[in-house]
């Protein structure tokens, strides 16, 4: 199944699908050591993510975030890795991040497009993309958006019309586009303008 690559403001690498880098850690400069951090899973209990190692070829990337976020005010933080199978997340954890996440997680978004263009600067092949997040809340809309991916793809087979979601950021988009790539049976495509951009699932 073909679905629209709709990450407008950054060129995602094909293999996103395919990242699979484990572990997580402290913030710069060696962090506070190892924590973790408690989201609920698919069945709505409770898990515990231990923090691991940042891996070696992740600490440039950690380290400039780092000093943005140093640069805008933002202390005291860590900033730990974690893999997901959408993609490599930097989360950071810290008192008062709300200002941070912003209205609907506007302002992550807008600092993962401040940071990925800045990190990518002037790389012509091999570029990195990583998911800035702050105590988990991009990680947590992603597990929503890809249960509500597949309800949305079960209520459209069992219809057989077309379902209309609800307007999304251009991230959120891209992630329940990609949690009905491997379907046969609907297609998903992106319409209407920006901010109120939505995807449609279609049945083939």
């Amino acid at each position: 199944m073909l679905y629209e690559d709709d990450f407008e403001f950054e060129e995602q690498p094909s293999d996103i699908r395919d990242r699979t880098i484990g572990g997580r850690s402290g913030g710069k400069g060696g962090g506070r050591g190892p924590g973790t951090r408690r989201r609920r899973d698919s069945r709505g209990s409770r898990e515990t993510r231990t923090a691991g190692e940042v891996p070696e070829d992740a600490k440039p990337a950690r380290d400039l975030l780092h000093e943005i976020l140093e640069r805008m005010g933002v202390s005291p933080i860590e900033i730990g890795y974690v893999s997901r199978p959408e993609g490599e997340y930097l989360e950071i954890s810290g008192p008062h991040l709300g200002m941070l996440i912003g209205r609907h997680g506007n302002t992550l978004e807008a600092l993962n497009l401040i940071f990925n263009n800045s990190f990518n600067a002037g790389v012509r092949a091999n570029r990195r993309y990583y998911t800035i997040d702050a105590e988990g809340y991009r990680a947590d809309r992603a597990d929503h958006l890809k249960e509500l991916a597949l309800a949305t793809l079960e209520r459209c087979l069992r219809e057989g019309k077309p379902q209309r979601l609800e307007p999304m950021l251009p991230s959120e988009r891209k992630i329940v586009h990609l949690s009905l790539a491997s379907s046969e049976n609907v297609r998903t495509e992106s319409e209407g303008e920006e901010p109120e951009r939505y995807v449609v699932v279609h049945p083939s």
